[in-house]
């Protein structure tokens, strides 16, 4: 658990229309509840961990449900700050008009994420989270009833930009998609390998920049690989567009998969 990283009990839900935000709600978390609650006994803390995670995956498995119930395809995109997570979800809304969607922005503070996805037309809630690092399937079944995501859609969950908590909790996603950018190095798959364990897919973001740094994607790869064997792949760059429609390809297929 991240007991040492000073996770907030309280997290806020913030709406945001077009024009700007339309209310914003706190929500705090009870012992019991997938907050995190600090003890100094270290025995203590082990079964508290075991108790968040538990009552974390109860409500995980109740937003898939609905989400089966609803045939909305949930991913949760995950990643290191500055990954470019959010120009992937501009660049997506604007270019994937097949089915529905709508959008979950995770953040410590502010607003501005989910203010691009809406300027894009996209139906986006904000989630603060304060000091804590990552969201909870509480926070994503508020955000889903304020929302209210149509049937036969997809719905985006940004996550806070952080590669270890997010690995750990269970939103009741169809997948994860870890988002790794080339200006981060290839060995982050070594360093952080619980999440390129949990991922399903991994998208090498920023590409262009790549006659400019020190990376080798093939390398990359066979780190991830070590970790996680059936990851996939893709290459591409969400400002320039190279390599978007494998991505784009990607989610019909899964989409249609629902059925």
């Amino acid at each position: 658990m991240c007991d040492s990283c000073s996770c907030s009990p309280t997290d806020q839900i913030v709406t945001i229309h077009k024009h700007g935000v339309e209310h914003s709600e706190l929500h705090a978390h009870h012992a019991g509840s997938a907050g995190h609650d600090k003890f100094e006994a270290k025995g203590r803390k082990v079964e508290i961990g075991q108790e968040v995670l538990a009552r974390n995956d109860s409500l995980a498995a109740q937003n898939r449900e609905l989400f089966a119930l609803k045939r909305i395809l949930a991913l949760n995109l995950v990643s290191s700050p500055g990954s470019g997570k959010t120009t992937l979800l501009e660049y997506t809304l604007r270019n994937f008009k097949e089915f529905p969607v709508s959008v979950i922005e995770g953040d410590q503070q502010t607003a501005r994420d989910a203010q691009r996805i809406a300027d894009t037309g996209v139906p986006v809630v904000q989630v603060n989270t304060g000091a804590g690092c990552h969201l909870d399937a509480a926070m994503v079944s508020r955000a889903v009833h304020k929302l209210e995501p149509g049937d036969d859609s997809i719905l985006f969950i940004e996550n806070v930009g952080n590669l270890v908590c997010p690995a750990l909790f269970d939103l009741g996603e169809a997948a994860k998609v870890v988002v790794i950018s080339v200006t981060e190095g290839e060995d982050k798959p070594e360093k952080y390998p619980y999440m390129f364990k949990a991922a399903r897919l991994c998208l090498i973001n920023k590409i262009d920049l790549l006659p400019y740094v020190d990376f080798d994607p093939v390398r990359c790869r066979e780190n991830a690989l070590r970790v996680n064997p059936d990851l996939v792949f893709f290459e591409l760059s969400a400002t320039k567009g190279d390599g978007m429609d494998e991505w784009l390809d990607w989610l019909r297929h899964q989409h249609r998969s629902l059925d």
